[in-house]
């Protein structure tokens, strides 16, 4: 389905509408939040990140800003919180969470919290050169358009797994982060 003008009201009724449904069972105990973030504009994008080069795991990947639960998180919404801004500067009291969808495996062994939040146009948003090498948006319609994203199955340890693969301008967005984006396109509605 083409998506050219989904509104943020469009988006947020849909999503409201359409309750995340519990996904499939995870097999990781580690746990982790990422922040989806929807820039609140009337043609909305979604801000995502590319890793720093120099990493050990996921360099230069195109992520969702997010990482591991710390003792001090005192939910998965506020790891996501606290790691969007270690990572961007996006503020913890400029999210408005709005839902979370059900949590998946990523292959470095945690169970990953997708928590879709609505962020103001206007952040200044920073890089933190550690860890993130560029900060782009790509337009929310675009991203949710499901045919945009090739399925790669593949054979590790025994399972079969199967990948999502896009680009967005220079950007190669695959794994984890395309599969996120594409369960969004499915929660709010798109058909594949």
């Amino acid at each position: 389905m083409d998506v050219p003008n989904l509104t943020l009201d469009d988006f947020l009724s849909r999503f409201q509408l359409l309750r995340p449904q519990p996904g499939r069972s995870t097999l990781n105990s580690r746990q982790a939040a990422v922040l989806i973030p929807v820039v609140r504009r009337e043609q909305p994008g979604l801000l995502l990140t590319q890793r720093s080069p120099h990493l050990r795991k996921h360099a230069g990947q195109v992520a969702f800003p997010g990482g591991a639960v710390d003792a001090s998180d005192a939910s998965l919404i506020a790891a996501a919180l606290r790691e969007a801004q270690e990572e961007v500067a996006i503020p913890p009291e400029e999210v408005e969470v709005i839902g979370v969808l059900p949590p998946v495996d990523s292959v470095t062994g945690f169970q990953v919290t997708p928590v879709v939040g609505i962020i103001p146009p206007d952040l200044p948003w920073r890089a933190c050169e550690d860890e993130v090498a560029a900060v782009f948006e790509m337009p929310l319609a675009e991203a949710l358009r499901l045919g945009r994203y090739h399925p790669l199955d593949i054979h590790r340890r025994g399972n079969s797994h199967r990948l999502w693969l896009s680009w967005y301008q220079h950007y190669f967005v695959w794994g984890m982060t395309a599969g996120i984006i594409r369960e969004l396109a499915l929660q709010v509605g798109f058909k594949p």
